[in-house]
């Protein structure tokens, strides 16, 4: 049950309630004023009303806590109050383990009548409030607010159901701005569980996405592959029996080849070496078993089969020579070439 607790408190006259509490200053520390504000947020409402409150109050505005309510209407309530006493009054309260969830003007208790002014006691103080003004009663100030209009009497009844509709809805709360309540945030489980549910789910989903896209690459290799073993079929000996068709294929191209270099490698090599000696022409060729290309060499002059044996091993062959003989103008003999 939410408690009223009239201000000032004095540190440790009762022990602190139980349930909630409401703070009431007293009328004569808060200044209260009506004016229409646009609609906009909290803030900007405030600097709205600061701006309103600095053109009526003698005081400087930055000593001043300006607070901002809302009774429905389109003026709303504007209260004006010493920081210095919302300060002494928190900290009094809070000496006592008192944290009031809002500080609600005294006169603000009474109801806003539709005309005229109504006047009660509460919490040992007479109050008086009209349509757009509520301040502490005075022998003297009253009459010249009031007029010739007498204030109505409230009965107990009427203070009390006004009190409990403050209760249930405070029209002004002078906890804004500075001194507005700490809230601790609870921790929402329920938020935190779909948080981890929804993490969860794109983590699988990322998962999902990696496992198909392995799936589909390992798919993919394993298609390649029968390919290249399809193909790699078609180059071996018609009959062969398949087991390995990478080495296979290597043996079959290494007797194709041939030994050492290779008889296209070997072959290739010779032909440029005579074709860098003019005068010099191959008459025969044989590749050996073992990798060695024996040339029959013939050439016009003496000194050309030793010019072609030099550039035979420039291309990194070991050249052997055989016996050259000279006849009919030619000079003709044989050379073993092999990979050194």
């Amino acid at each position: 049950m939410t408690t009223l607790l009239f201000l000032p408190h004095v540190r440790g006259d009762a022990p602190p309630p139980d349930g909630p509490v409401i703070a009431v200053a007293p009328a004569e520390a808060v200044t209260l004023h009506w004016a229409e504000l646009p609609a906009r947020t909290p803030a900007q409402a405030v600097a709205a009303a600061r701006l309103l409150v600095a053109e009526a109050s003698a005081a400087p505005i930055g000593e001043l806590h300006v607070a901002v309510g809302d009774e429905g209407d389109a003026d709303r309530p504007i209260a004006v109050v010493s920081a210095a006493a919302m300060t002494d009054w928190l900290e009094s309260l809070a000496a006592d383990g008192i944290d009031p969830i809002a500080i609600v003007p005294a006169p603000l208790l009474l109801p806003r009548p539709e005309e005229g002014f109504v006047i009660a006691e509460i919490g040992g103080e007479r109050m008086v409030r009209g349509r757009s003004v509520a301040f502490a009663d005075d022998p003297l100030l009253t009459p010249l607010v009031t007029g010739d209009v007498e204030p109505l009497a409230l009965t107990a009844d009427e203070v009390a159901a006004a009190r409990d509709a403050v209760l249930a809805r405070v029209p002004l709360d002078l906890r804004q701005g500075p001194f507005a309540r700490r809230r601790r945030r609870a921790i929402d489980w329920p938020l935190v569980r779909r948080l981890g549910v929804l993490a969860a789910s794109i983590l699988l989903t990322t998962l999902a996405i990696d496992v198909v896209r392995i799936a589909k690459y390992s798919i993919g290799a394993d298609m390649l592959d029968a390919r290249a073993d399809a193909l790699g079929r078609t180059a071996l000996a018609r009959g062969e029996t398949v087991t390995d068709v990478d080495r296979q294929l290597s043996e079959r191209l290494s007797g194709v080849r041939g030994p050492g270099v290779g008889f296209s490698a070997a072959v290739a090599a010779v032909y440029a070496a005579v074709r860098a000696v003019p005068g010099t022409e191959l008459t025969g060729m044989d590749f050996s078993p073992n990798g060695d290309l024996r040339l029959s060499v013939a050439a016009a002059r003496e000194s050309l089969p030793t010019d072609l044996k030099r550039a035979l091993e420039a291309a990194g062959f070991a050249v052997t020579a055989g016996v050259f003989q000279s006849a009919n103008g030619r000079v003709t003999g044989e050379m073993t070439v092999r990979r050194p």
